[in-house]
């Protein structure tokens, strides 16, 4: 089977999310041709040989914050530059592929090649539980505005879609008229954190997303009895109780599963991967990004870990003196890898492409004269 997959460029989480889908496809024998923006397309090109660049939005931050006026004006300069270049991917290295079939990481450009052509497309992300299930009001406590502009935004980024597998650690309840086509199932996990033995070791594991934040380090200083691995501020180094790492996979996942405990934003795969390996989470969730803030109130509620507005050194300490109730509260957690989520891709493939009659593919139909 031919199959298009889109994958947003905003955050790395859904180009290593994706890359774990599209290696179980090729190895059920379907041909993919990935489209992709920003970073997930330097991240994909690495590991596939079929991925076509297109342009994608971005958002822009302040002091571990969204700034909406900012990511707002960038990506309205930015719209009409990005049409031109979709349209020159879609009409130069799309439409002659021919897929049966559209899968989309919150991407819309091969959301709108689904739509224009008939095809059924599938939406893979976390994103749409904002939209399509129920939160309790402790979720959206304070959050208001920031819950509704998200939900509407979430609402009209992929609507249409055949089936929404949504990809969570939490399982709110879905809404009664989205239930026949949405699932919830386990959070997707890299082969290399399924593989690992966790430990528990000394170090906490602390990851910046921003390079900009200058109170991280003073603050885990602050804490002279404590041992920080520190990843995202791109470089090497050692200061005090600290050991700062430039990025490597193999590095950041063996110290990911010897930490005793996990210091992070609200990003949902960090998340993941840490649950999944029974450590402890300190999540200070970027503001004014609702998935982010929801995420880390699940996580709490959950019992498995702590989430705080900003980092300070007092509130690190509690949390790392009460771990030992985060981690038993985390020992209930159960995922037999992606099986779930593989299980549930498998049979709707076949079921969709098997519900479509036979047709010409895009690359067939001649355009209107």
């Amino acid at each position: 089977m031919k199959l298009l997959y889109g994958v947003v460029g905003e955050g790395m989480g859904h180009a290593t999310r994706s890359k774990v889908v599209i290696e179980h496809l090729e190895s059920r024998g379907h041909s993919v041709k990935i489209v992709a923006s920003g970073r997930a397309f330097h991240f994909l090109s690495q590991a596939f040989p079929d991925v076509v660049e297109i342009a994608g939005l971005t958002l822009h931050y302040d002091n571990g914050a969204v700034n909406r006026e900012r990511s707002l004006l960038h990506n309205v300069l930015l719209s009409p530059r990005m049409i031109l270049d979709n349209a020159s991917a879609y009409f130069e290295e799309v439409r002659g592929f021919g897929p049966d079939l559209v899968i989309s990481d919150f991407d819309s450009f091969a959301h709108l090649f689904a739509r224009r052509h008939g095809l059924p497309v599938i939406s893979i992300d976390n994103q749409q539980i904002i939209h399509r299930c129920k939160h309790d009001k402790d979720i959206q406590d304070g959050l208001e505005l920031d819950f509704q502009t998200t939900k509407t935004f979430v609402k009209a980024k992929l609507p249409g879609c055949d089936h929404y597998l949504i990809t969570t650690f939490f399982f709110p309840k879905v809404r009664g008229k989205f239930a026949h086509n949405t699932t919830l199932v386990p959070p997707i996990l890299r082969k290399a954190v399924l593989d690992v033995r966790p430990t528990r070791g000394d170090h906490v594991l602390v990851y910046q997303t921003s390079t900009s934040d200058q109170q991280l380090l003073p603050t885990l200083k602050k804490l002279r009895n404590r041992s920080f691995v520190v990843y995202g501020l791109r470089r090497d180094a050692v200061e005090d109780n600290c050991v700062i790492k430039d990025f490597s996979e193999d590095g950041f996942v063996a110290d990911l599963a010897s930490a005793r405990a996990v210091v992070t934003n609200g990003g949902l795969s960090l998340l993941h991967e840490a649950i999944y390996l029974g450590k402890p989470i300190f999540s200070v969730p970027v503001r004014h990004q609702f998935e982010q803030e929801m995420n880390a109130r699940y996580l709490e509620k959950l019992g498995y870990g702590l989430s705080a507005p900003s980092l300070q050194s007092d509130t690190l300490e509690w949390f790392l003196q009460q771990e030992s109730r985060y981690v038993a509260a985390l020992s209930a957690h159960r995922q037999n890898g992606n099986q779930v989520l593989c299980q549930c891709l498998d049979s709707l493939l076949d079921r969709l492409v098997r519900r479509k009659q036979p047709r010409k593919h895009p690359a067939d139909t001649e355009p209107p004269r």
